[in-house]
């Protein structure tokens, strides 16, 4: 029970790493000059969705980590630790570097990766995929928002 329960923390707290590049590179008076989408979800949202699925990849990690041993577990977990480092880079990149089209070259391998642990997962755990399944929704809305704010921006420095 007690290395369970070592095991989520240290689950979480991968997470909140990775979380911290977000808390880290933020949104700032260059972001809020951009030309973006009418669809873009108002920034209080941002914090809340992150925040919750982030909980969710933890606890999806921790049930994987916690699975008998098996060459789809240990995959899984390679995977998961790629797609965390990608997760973070985003944000550098983006806001950190202001660098739109590098980012989205990013958040298009982050979404790869997610989509690859999430199959990976299922061989392992159904539920720990189903948990993934939130933020691969939201990294795909973000793609989305990340391409259409590097379209409508091109050519104005802000690539």
């Amino acid at each position: 029970m007690l290395y369970s329960l070592l095991a989520l923390l240290v689950s979480v707290l991968l997470v909140a790493v990775t979380a911290s590049t977000g808390a880290r590179f933020r949104p700032d008076s260059w972001y809020r000059q951009l030309q973006k989408p009418r669809w873009t979800p108002p920034d209080i949202v941002f914090p809340i969705a992150w925040g919750v699925l982030y909980l969710l990849m933890a606890i999806a990690a921790w049930r994987i980590y916690m699975a008998e041993d098996s060459p789809f577990r240990t995959a899984s977990l390679a995977v998961y630790g790629l797609q965390l480092v990608a997760n973070a880079a985003w944000s550098w990149l983006f806001f950190g570097r202001k660098q739109v089209a590098a980012a989205l070259m990013d958040i298009a391998l982050l979404l790869g990766l997610i989509t690859l642990a999430i199959v990976l997962f299922a061989n392992v755990s159904v539920l720990a995929a189903w948990l993934m399944v939130p933020y691969w929704l939201w990294v795909l809305l973000a793609l989305t928002l990340n391409a259409t704010i590097l379209r409508l921006n091109r050519g104005q420095g802000q690539s």
